[in-house]
Parts: structure tokens; C-alpha cells; sequence
């Protein structure tokens, strides 16, 4: 029992594992741009692939790509642990992003391998296809439809900037396979990850238990007005796309801060045409992203929207559409997976608060179907989605040994 309470990852391992994989897909600043289904996925699926079977795990793929390597149990009909986390990254991504989740987990299994730890039920390191959705949408599109929220089919018609399926893309790379997605059956599932918040680092915990992911609406808007010369037009006769896509950033803002706190709203994505110096945007398309972890204040951020942006276009002249771009509800982790992370904390000693994710996960989607929960460590200055993000080692140890004592007391050790 001393040994199993006291039992810590190798973080001079993980940490270098870490790196080796950042050497795939370098980014111009020092991260990572190892975007879903390229050439530079495919490469680091592989190495991911060589540590499974270093580690004696047996590798399983599903017709969206999602790897899953098995250690096994001791009870051949114990459902599996999951434990992992997705590979893939943004354009100008970091090192950490998913990938602390990912090999993580491995660290979990080549600990338990490394103290001839043998555990009730199997354990399944896991790699979740297009965790991003930066270059297909939507962001978490395979564990959504290993979840039943997307169609495979729907999935594999995704087309990237320059009109590439998923589906194509995912078979050139190699990385399709045969299995049913979703087939799979779960006695729990976690989930390592750098905050991408300030909060941890701020109050100095080494641990985040999160306990709920906050729900998100994106909601698209497309205003039409008419383009002109920026010059000979009157102020009083112009109809501006760009000054109601102002006044609708304004109105987001105040929204969000209207429904304080557990709240947050932003226009992050905006473009106005013809998007000349000296003409006045005819249209402008932009996105709103509101989030919270409360149904009733995420629902009703979005209707306030919905109720006074027309409003807004009306005074202006402009027409209006308003699209759902992407959304999903708040989410409520697992109680007792929770307690497993939380006394894994305990245990080792480590500083800890709960947490609410302001960010989407795969987790969240598992959520729905199987008893998940996360545990998060702190990132500099919450910085993320950037090649400037950065963590140190000792909080990569930290979140590893929390997850790895979780994983153990979920996957009940033998002897």
C-alpha cells in the first residue's frame, strides 16, 4: 500500500517524451503546427504508435482515427479506464496543449509498468482525432461522434480552407481504420490539460480538480449594407456594416458583463468586405463565442442577442442574419471521478483548488455517455493557442501524478 500512496510518474521521461514529439511539426516561434490528418499528424500518430508498443500495449484505430492502446487487466470482462487526451494542434500551437494529456497517460501505464503494478481493469491510452477543429470544423468533431452528436458520414464531408475532406485526408495519411466508431464501452474516462487559464498559476496551486466545462453558443452574424467611397459619402447617407459589427461588439461585452460572474462573451473571429482602405464595408461576417457553466445564463446570453442585435442593424439600415455556428451545453463531471482526482491530490501532497474549464474538451463529449472528469495544472501567464505557451516540468509531474493515482484507485489494483 505505501509503495501504490506514494508512487510518482518519471517526469524526467514525460518531459522529454514531450519534446521529442514537439520536434514534429515545429512552429516558426518554438511551438508546434501539427494540424489534424497532415502529413505532420500522420508522423507524430507514428511515434505516439513506437511508445504503445515499447510499453506492451496493443493498438486499436476507429473509422475516424481515434487511437486507442490497451494494457490489460487481470478481469478479461472489466470494462476499461480510458485515460488520454489529442495530438493534433494549432497552426501556431503550443507543446503542451493535448499533448501533456496524451502522453500522460503513457507515463501512467510505463509507471504501472515499471513497478509491476497489475490493475483490475484494462487501461486504454487515448488520441482523439481533430480535437481542434482549426482546420476542420467543428472543434472535438471524432470523440463528438463517438459521443452520437455528429454522424460519421457528416464528419468524414468536412472540408478544410482549400476544400480537402476529412474523410479523403484521413485515409491518405494512413490513420483509418476498421473499427466501429463508438463501439467501445468505458468504465471511466480522464483527461490531463493545461489549464489555458490564469487561474492556477495566479493563486499558486499545482492542481486543478475541474469539476464542470463550461457550455458554449458560437452564433455567426452577417450584416449587409452597401459599399462606398469612404471619401465622398456623407456621413448621414452611409449604410455601414462595420459600425453595426461595433456596436454589436459592445452589445457582447455588455451582455457578458450583465450575467457576472460565470460569464464570458467576445467577438473573436470578424471580417468586413470589401475590406478596403477607402471604401465603407458593405458586409461584415463575424463570430460570437458566450460561454458559461450555467444553462440558464448561457441560454439567455443568446436570446438577449438574438432579441437586440436586429434592433441595432435596424437603426443602421442593415440587414441582418444570425446563424448557429457551434454549441454545447455545460457539463457536470463524474462525482466520483472527481473524488479519485481530488484524493490523488491529497495524497500526494500537492496544492489543489476546483476549477471550471473555460475551454471545450473531448472530456466533455465522453461525459455524456461514460463517467469522466479532468485534472489541469497550471500554464504561464494562462497563455494558450500560442507557441509562447509554456509550462514547467515540475507542474507536468504534478498533473501526471494526480492522474496517475486517479487511474489506479478507478482501475482498482491487484494484489
Amino acid at each position: 500500500m505505501s509503495q501504490q500512496s506514494n508512487m510518482r510518474i518519471d517526469a524526467d521521461r514525460l518531459w522529454d517524451s514531450i519534446h521529442e514529439m514537439a520536434k514534429i511539426g515545429p512552429g516558426v516561434a518554438g511551438g508546434s503546427n501539427r494540424q489534424t490528418l497532415t502529413d505532420e499528424d500522420a508522423k507524430g500518430r507514428e511515434l505516439f504508435q513506437d511508445w504503445c508498443d515499447a510499453a506492451g500495449l496493443s493498438m486499436g484505430i476507429d473509422e475516424m482515427g481515434n487511437m486507442f492502446a490497451r494494457r490489460e487487466g487481470t478481469d478479461p470482462d472489466a470494462l476499461p479506464v480510458y485515460v488520454g487526451s489529442h495530438l493534433d494542434t494549432q497552426p501556431t500551437g503550443g507543446r503542451y496543449d493535448g499533448v501533456l494529456g496524451v502522453l500522460g497517460a503513457l507515463e501512467v501505464v510505463r509507471t504501472l509498468n515499471d513497478l509491476n503494478i497489475k490493475t483490475k481493469h484494462p487501461i486504454v491510452v487515448t488520441n482523439w482525432t481533430n480535437e481542434e477543429g482549426t482546420r476542420f470544423a467543428p472543434a472535438m468533431l471524432a470523440s463528438g461522434v463517438f459521443a452520437g452528436e455528429h454522424e460519421r458520414d457528416w464528419a468524414y464531408d468536412r472540408e478544410d480552407a482549400d476544400g480537402k475532406r476529412f474523410g479523403d485526408e484521413l485515409e491518405r495519411i494512413g490513420w483509418k481504420g476498421d473499427e466501429t466508431v463508438g463501439e467501445r464501452k468505458m468504465h471511466a474516462f480522464f483527461e490531463l490539460h493545461i489549464e489555458q487559464g490564469p487561474i492556477l498559476e495566479a493563486e499558486g496551486k499545482q492542481i486543478g480538480v475541474v469539476t464542470h466545462g463550461q457550455g458554449l453558443w458560437w452564433l455567426q452574424v452577417t450584416l449587409t449594407g452597401k459599399d462606398a467611397h469612404t471619401g465622398s459619402t456623407p456621413m448621414d447617407m452611409r449604410v455601414n456594416a462595420g459600425l453595426g459589427m461595433a456596436r454589436i461588439t459592445e452589445l457582447v461585452h455588455k451582455i457578458a458583463m450583465d450575467n457576472q460572474p460565470g460569464a464570458v462573451g467576445a467577438i473573436g473571429q470578424a471580417n468586413v468586405y470589401p475590406n478596403s482602405r477607402n471604401v465603407i464595408p458593405g458586409k461584415a461576417v463575424f463570430t460570437i463565442d458566450f460561454r458559461s457553466p450555467e444553462q440558464e445564463k448561457l441560454d439567455g446570453m443568446k436570446a438577449r442577442l438574438e432579441a437586440e442585435a436586429p434592433g441595432i442593424a435596424d437603426d443602421l439600415g442593415l440587414g441582418i442574419e444570425i446563424e448557429v455556428a457551434g454549441h454545447f451545453d455545460p457539463v457536470t463531471f463524474d462525482e466520483g471521478c472527481v473524488i479519485a482526482i481530488r484524493n490523488g491530490a491529497e495524497a500526494l501532497g500537492y496544492s489543489h483548488r476546483d476549477i471550471i474549464s473555460g475551454a471545450g474538451h473531448d472530456a466533455c463529449w465522453i461525459n455524456k455517455l461514460y463517467p469522466t472528469a479532468m485534472v489541469m495544472c497550471p500554464c504561464v501567464d494562462g497563455l494558450s493557442h500560442n507557441e509562447a505557451e509554456e509550462i514547467s516540468k515540475e507542474w507536468a509531474q504534478a498533473g501526471a501524478d494526480v492522474l496517475l493515482h486517479a487511474v489506479v484507485e478507478t482501475a482498482e489494483v491487484v494484489g
